[in-house]
């Protein structure tokens, strides 16, 4: 049993393209009417917008956050506050405006209103680092919360795609540590992995194409998930390394972040492997830390420490800074491991995970897929690499032994060896495992004013006899005599002339005619076409339920897991006519046995028809003795598409 506390910290958030027309309301919904805007120079056009929606509110501006939010740029922003009697704080930018907004916040009780413009997601936590003297002090507290986000997905659209990178590596940084934090709980677990996985889908969209809306929105719902981590769980090692280097050398934040993250994962990997399947899982690749490096990569985003600035002779002093306080982390913190972690992240090293058996099979199965990369046709590839992916995961999951596999591929053998013209054993077992019924659905039953299909089953043979209309399809077999009256129409109810029309079914006994040696020629099947009125009508016998051949392989696996064989009752049709898809189907008799067992899993409600008790005189003036049975049905068949 997992024990956990979960905190949340309500904020109000607004989502979606052009929110920013509702920033008057949200002001005036906080009982505000004069209001201190913080913007940044590059961010004219969004703040423009953010005028124009304040209107009359608007009282005062600043414009000039920093990074890491110096507390002497605090002090100036104060002043302009308390000159202007603002009642609230509004901020439209990054991290440095959210910020200095938090700041103000915390030292003036004022509510905040935030518009983030990039995907750091700090505007959804009570979490404030400011620095002084070259030393950055991050504090929390319920104060610094900002009362209502606004996320407009517009404000996003002209970030550039370096920013969009670091930003949303940012954004992944939180949600990967709140997943190995202290105070990790299932609530927070499921938001980081969400998280995740929407920044892994969507920053190689806005690579190839930066205006990408959804991928835009993506990525902005990724943010705020994540920031959602951050505010709900504490950080380790990642962001103490982060605020470190950012305070103490001037390094920008979001840049630092994108190349610390996967080597502080790769220094925490051996302690949390489990996390760091679900992570690698939640990006799809092999190995989480190395995933990481390689996503950046292929972004263009930094991999080095040196490329941003960072001497290589103030490595030591940021060991000795980030281990001297201690905190919560899943891996012991020593200075040698910090040393090598940061040397890794100072010359761009690709980090390597441990080599476990996950991240093994997991190239191999990429290996596999790769190999089809040259397959004339897209849809062959996608099927063989959709395939694979199934089968190995299935096999990692079950930890599928030798043995097992083994006698997997001699079930798969005998099966191959007991089919033949007359039976088809692959069929049969496609069928007990409801794949045909899957195929089914998927295929043939998608058009609602059509009969529903069924499955073809393993008894089908080609090229039945021909049966004139009215003909007898029995061969003299004993049984209770069946009239069949049907009709085959368009989806207007229009008759269709000339349609082939095949039929099959089993003996009284539930055996076909495949079945019995002894008989001679086929028997209880034929091929009939449509007249004029688009009718067919012959004579047969009653079907009956039967068992599926129990000498095979499929009997024997019924056998093992203690699933009876029989199919209820039925007849089988196939239906061929210009201009028309071809329609599989089967009718059921009402009242059949194993109506709700099939073992096929082939019975559908809708097929499930009155095969009438009568007695007395046929339609046709055939002497009957006692009871016979009347089968009328409409088919209906769908036209060919286009």
């Amino acid at each position: 049993m997992r024990t956990f506390v979960y905190t949340s910290h309500p904020s109000r958030v607004v989502f979606g393209a052009g929110t920013v027309g509702r920033l008057g309301e949200e002001v005036e919904r906080l009982g505000c009417s004069r209001v201190l805007l913080l913007a940044g120079g590059p961010l004219a056009a969004a703040s423009a917008r953010v005028r124009e929606a304040l209107d009359g509110l608007l009282a005062a501006e600043f414009d000039g956050a920093a990074m890491h939010t110096p507390v002497e740029v605090t002090e100036q922003a104060l002043e302009v506050l308390e000159a202007s009697s603002v009642d609230c704080i509004v901020a439209v930018g990054g991290g440095s405006t959210t910020g200095l907004s938090k700041a103000l916040a915390l030292r003036t009780g004022l509510p905040q209103v935030i518009l983030p413009t990039t995907y750091a997601g700090s505007e959804v936590t009570p979490v404030l680092g400011e620095t002084q003297d070259g030393r950055k002090v991050t504090q929390s507290s319920p104060e610094i919360l900002p009362e209502t986000v606004i996320y407009d997905v517009d404000f996003t659209l002209t970030l550039p795609l370096s920013m969009t990178v670091t930003s949303g590596v940012n954004a992944l940084a939180h949600a990967v540590e709140a997943l190995y934090s202290a105070d990790a709980d299932p609530v927070t677990d499921q938001q980081a992995l969400d998280a995740i996985s929407r920044i892994a889908r969507a920053l190689p969209r806005l690579a190839a194409d930066p205006a990408d809306l959804e991928a835009r929105a993506d990525l902005l719902h990724a943010a705020w998930l994540a920031g959602t981590c951050l505010a709900n769980v504490g950080m380790g090692l990642h962001h103490k390394l982060c605020h470190t280097l950012g305070g103490s050398f001037d390094l920008p934040h979001a840049e630092t972040h994108t190349v610390v993250l996967p080597h502080a994962m790769a220094y925490n990997a051996p302690a949390v492997p489990d996390v760091m399947r679900r992570i690698a899982e939640a990006l799809g690749v092999p190995d989480a830390p190395s995933g990481v490096y390689d996503l950046v990569a292929s972004l263009g985003g930094p991999t080095s420490l040196r490329d941003l600035g960072m001497p290589e002779s103030g490595l030591a002093r940021a060991v000795e800074l980030a281990t001297s306080t201690p905190y919560p982390n899943p891996r012991e913190l020593t200075g040698e491991g910090i040393t090598e972690l940061l040397a890794g992240a100072w010359h761009g090293c690709r980090p390597e995970g441990p080599p476990s058996t996950e991240a093994r099979l997991a190239r191999l199965t990429e290996r596999v897929v790769a190999s089809f990369a040259q397959a004339s046709d897209p849809r062959v590839r996608t099927l063989l690499s959709d395939l694979v992916r199934h089968l190995h995961t299935f096999v990692a999951t079950n930890d599928v032994t030798e043995g097992e596999w083994q006698y997997a591929i001699d079930f798969l053998t005998r099966t191959g060896e007991i089919c033949s013209p007359t039976r088809q054993e692959f069929v049969l077992l496609s069928d007990t495992l409801g794949v045909s019924s899957a195929v089914d659905l998927l295929t043939n039953s998608r058009t609602p004013t059509t009969t529903p299909s069924a499955v073809l089953g393993p008894f089908y043979v080609e090229g039945p006899p021909e049966t004139a209309n009215g003909g007898d399809i029995s061969g003299g077999l004993p049984g209770v005599p069946l009239w069949v009256d049907a009709r085959v129409t368009d989806t207007d109810g229009e008759p269709i002339k000339g349609a082939v029309v095949d039929v099959w079914q089993s003996n009284a006994d539930g055996f076909y005619d495949v079945q019995l040696p002894e008989l001679e020629g086929p028997v209880l099947r034929g091929r009939l076409r449509t007249d004029a009125e688009g009718r067919i009508a012959f004579w047969s016998i009653l079907p009956s339920e039967y068992p599926i051949p129990g000498d095979g392989p499929v009997g024997q696996m019924l056998d093992a897991i203690g699933r009876h064989p029989y199919r209820a009752p039925h007849l089988h049709f196939m239906f061929d006519a210009p201009g028309h898809r071809r329609l599989i189907t089967q009718l059921f008799v009402s009242g059949g046995a194993y109506m709700d067992s099939d073992t096929v899993f082939g019975v559908k409600d809708e097929l499930i028809v009155d095969f009438a008790r009568e007695t007395g005189p046929t339609p046709d003036g055939r002497q009957a003795d006692g009871e016979w049975r009347r089968l009328e049905y409409t088919f209906r068949l769908a036209p060919l598409a286009g």
